[in-house]
């Protein structure tokens, strides 16, 4: 099939290029730069085109260069940004109309679960706007909507694994006992690849085949990664300070993640499994939560191969964004990267002070972050000492070649 895929070089893009071409489809990569798709090793097999889903004159344009479009991915989304909401809407408006007018036959997007009788967060609300706009008379749509997305580089999965990492107190805001059912990266490239042609046009809900409350997803990677962690109850804080407190504990961007945050208070798991029955389900079964943290902690601090290279796409790929992969020298593996002040103080910030204060521990916590932060400085200063190092290895090995020529 000749299929366009649109956010081409995002997390779930660049691994549905790598499984269409190992299925045999004829791929065309859209991006706002296309030469940013040359750091991808799937590139030399694909089509580039340039794409920007807010300007109907691009997406004119690109239809026209890539060509029959038998199949579109749209997996543009602008959460983070300012307005994202509203320019997210007029961007797949802009888009459903464009693959009309250039004959594309279906179009699948990729969004999250819309909770009935809930109010939503603006991300999913969002999510939900982007889904009805892509609808035209004439172009089928499939949406397959989905909760958190497992796998080393996604976002939400940084996320959990820098707070486990950098923290040694997790604090346990109520809204976590909120049930969530996740899904793995290698699941929602199945059911990807299925709504090009399998699936008949419609919604679909994607989930994996676990249902637990947040926090116990936090400690399934603490358990994958081998740390050991103190979870705090912390009732009574909001999404709002929560999602604006982790933006300055970890390095995913801050308006990231605190959209991201504030989605924790609607019900992510799915409402019914008509996919399932359609498309089946992949060889061995639905991933679950256990197997898929034990996979995506494999490899995450190093250099991993390019995307269509991964044996495994729970794998951390060399393209993932850049904050992605952990912090170097295994320094998460004590704790805190930051000062233990200021990480005390983002900690106070959650509820910490009230619980910890009255309780023996607090005194240990203390010491314990002063420990974190003693050992990561040493650390850092190791691998400053040991690049200096290397740097004038390098400098004498140049001089001594450039007075051999």
């Amino acid at each position: 099939m000749n299929i366009l895929v649109t956010g081409a070089s995002g997390y779930i893009g660049s691994r549905l290029i790598a499984s269409l071409l190992a299925a045999g489809d004829s791929v065309c990569a859209a991006s706002r730069t296309p030469e940013t798709l040359d750091a991808f090793d799937w590139r030399d097999r694909v089509d580039t085109v340039e794409l920007d889903a807010g300007d109907p004159l691009s997406l004119k344009s690109a239809f026209r260069e890539a060509g029959p479009v038998d199949v579109a991915y749209y997996l543009v989304h602008g959460i983070g940004e300012a307005d994202y909401r509203t320019q997210d809407t007029t961007a797949a408006r802009h888009f459903g109309e464009a693959a009309s007018a250039a004959g594309v036959r279906r179009i699948v997007y990729l969004g999250g679960f819309v909770p009935d009788d809930e109010e939503l967060s603006e991300h999913l609300a969002g999510r939900a706007d982007v889904g009805r706009a892509l609808a035209v008379d004439d172009v089928e749509v499939v949406w397959l909507k989905a909760a958190i997305v497992i796998g080393a580089g996604s976002t939400s999965y940084e996320m959990l694994r820098y707070l486990a990492d950098r923290l040694p107190i997790l604090p346990l805001p109520d809204w976590l006992d909120h049930p969530v059912q996740p899904i793995a990266v290698d699941d929602v490239l199945f059911y990807l690849l299925a709504s090009r042609s399998t699936v008949p046009a419609g919604a679909y809900d994607i989930g994996g085949p676990d249902t637990v409350p947040y926090r116990d997803l936090l400690f399934a990677y603490v358990d994958a990664a081998g740390l050991t962690r103190i979870g705090v109850p912390t009732p009574g804080v909001p999404t709002s300070l929560a999602g604006r407190v982790i933006g300055k504990i970890i390095p995913v961007p801050d308006g990231l993640a605190e959209d991201l945050v504030e989605s924790l208070h609607n019900t992510m798991t799915t409402s019914e499994n008509r996919i399932r029955d359609i498309a089946g389900e992949p060889d061995g079964g639905l991933t679950t939560i256990e197997d898929a943290m034990r996979r995506s902690v494999l490899g995450s601090v190093g250099t991993p191969p390019g995307v269509a290279a991964l044996k495994d796409p729970l794998r951390l790929a060399n393209t993932d964004a850049a904050w992605s992969g952990g912090d170097a020298l295994g320094i998460r593996r004590y704790g805190v990267a930051a000062s233990s002040r200021r990480t005390w103080s983002l900690l106070e910030a959650l509820g910490a002070r009230t619980l910890l204060y009255s309780w023996p521990v607090a005194a240990v916590v203390r010491t314990h972050l002063d420990v974190a932060q003693d050992v990561s400085e040493r650390a850092r200063s190791a691998m400053r000492r040991m690049m200096t190092a290397r740097r004038t290895t390098k400098d004498r090995a140049s001089h001594d070649r450039t007075g051999e020529v």
